[in-house]
């Protein structure tokens, strides 16, 4: 699926993963290629993306690696819209 997530400043990451966890207000959530369409407010935690994860140099410095191998963006809260193979997530 393809994924961008997008902060105030800048788009963090755009590219193709093959899942992504979120922190969702009512709880941690995962997404998958072909999820049904949702809106969902995001709170403070961990993006997690997984797959073939490259992340451009300039923001590099955002994003870590957890124990398995996941990148992982902290957000303190935003958004997520998945839809048609695509999802958006709008960080704070």
């Amino acid at each position: 699926m393809y994924l961008e997530i997008v902060s105030p400043e800048a788009t963090l990451f755009a590219g193709e993963v093959t899942s992504v966890t979120v922190p969702g207000v009512e709880g941690e959530f995962q997404m998958l290629n072909d999820h049904a369409a949702i809106v969902s407010l995001l709170q403070e935690g961990d993006v997690k993306l997984e797959g073939n994860v490259t992340i451009a140099e300039a923001h590099a410095s955002k994003f870590s690696k957890d124990a398995n191998g996941k990148m992982v963006l902290p957000i303190t809260s935003g958004t997520v819209e998945m839809k048609d193979n695509k999802a958006i997530v709008l960080a704070d």
